[in-house]
């Protein structure tokens, strides 16, 4: 592979997460204050991945997280077990009446022109309450851990969340896994999470652990601090990877351990009508996917599916630009199946990488 990244040939997991679990209600097309019914999506963005790569990809992942014992978390649990998931959990006794809970996302999905509005109810989480210490991390990597991987959102949720991302982190690349950041910047959270400053201080505390980097320009701009154009400017076009690749060599300066930084590049049209690409920087070189005009159900996940394929790419030692564009593929195909998660399989994203067709399979 054209990398510098040492991925170890072996391991009892190839990649493991560590995240929050959540599920998502999903009224469709219908606003939530107009809404008589939902579908439940269980999520989170590193779960997303590691249960991308199980399902579609056949790979043998994990997910270290919270869990609590209640309906829900029961609900959780088998869909996590359903993608093929293994879970080191936390576990949590609810009280009946105020949790500790499993967070919860509400999420329509627009339509045309309406876009959709997506919010939380994080209240009393019982993944904000993880901490350094809560998981056997010498017990777990002595079987083996190729990958590891945590987010942005994961290290807003409290002090201790962010203190255990940097435990695991530093546990993974002592034990001679390749680590990776989602950095997934989400401004409701960090506000509610001391604010911009606080962000780029906890994020840069785990991004020297850490070798793979995603995120596109804003979430560089704010989760990193780096210097850039202003994020609001909509003067270029969002297919334009050179705002994003002109950051890197200030990202790199600033994290010289990072040695991969990607990012899916989206033109929003409409709701339903994407234009959709993505790029990497791979060592000092350029890798960029081809534009794809998509129709889109369900945008929610579409960078998880990126990230999912492009890990995988870079796992099984393909070039590069070959991983981008796996990448690319699921990250397409994810948009269109409802939820959070994949239904594609690995021929259909091989096919689509390769400049496959939407036409009839027989």
């Amino acid at each position: 592979m054209g990398s510098a990244l040492t991925i170890r040939k072996e391991g009892e997991l190839d990649f493991l997460s560590l995240g929050a679990l959540v599920y998502r209600l999903d009224p469709g097309i219908i606003p939530f204050r107009k809404a008589t019914k939902c579908a439940i999506h269980v999520s989170g963005g590193e779960f997303n991945v590691a249960a991308n790569l199980s399902d579609c990809f056949e790979m043998k992942t994990a997910i270290t997280s919270a869990m609590v014992d209640y309906p829900i978390g029961d609900m959780i649990a088998e869909r996590v077990r359903a993608m093929g998931v293994r879970p080191f959990y936390r576990g949590f006794k609810h009280d009946g009446v105020t949790g500790p809970n499993m967070a919860t996302v509400y999420s329509d999905r627009g339509f045309g022109v309406r876009p959709p509005v997506v919010f939380y109810n994080r209240c009393n989480e019982a993944a904000a309450q993880l901490k350094p210490g809560d998981f056997d991390w010498k017990g777990i990597f002595a079987r083996g851990v190729r990958w590891v991987h945590s987010g942005g959102i994961f290290a807003a949720l409290s002090p201790t969340t962010a203190q255990l991302a940097v435990e695991m982190m530093t546990a993974a690349k002592n034990a001679g896994a390749v680590t990776s950041f989602d950095l997934n910047f989400r401004e409701k959270l960090w506000k509610v999470s001391g604010g911009a400053d606080r962000a780029v201080e906890v994020i840069a505390r785990i991004v020297e652990h850490v070798d793979v980097l995603v995120g596109n320009e804003e979430d560089l701009q704010k989760g990193l601090g780096i210097e850039g154009p202003k994020v609001e400017d909509k003067t270029k076009s969002k297919l334009d990877p050179g705002v994003f690749l002109g950051m890197i060599d200030r990202v790199v300066k600033k994290h010289p351990r990072v040695k991969v930084v990607a990012t899916t590049l989206r033109e929003v049209h409409s709701t339903n009508r994407h234009s959709w690409s993505a790029v990497a920087w791979v060592d000092g070189k350029t890798y960029t996917a081809p534009t794809a005009e998509l129709e889109v159900y369900d945008r929610v996940g579409g960078g998880d599916g990126f990230a999912a394929g492009f890990f995988y790419g870079l796992l099984t030692g393909v070039d590069p630009e070959e991983a981008v564009k796996l990448g690319w593929a699921h990250g397409a195909l994810l948009t269109t199946f409802p939820g959070d998660t994949t239904m594609a399989t690995l021929d259909q994203v091989q096919a689509f990488a390769k400049g496959g067709s939407a036409r009839i399979q027989r």
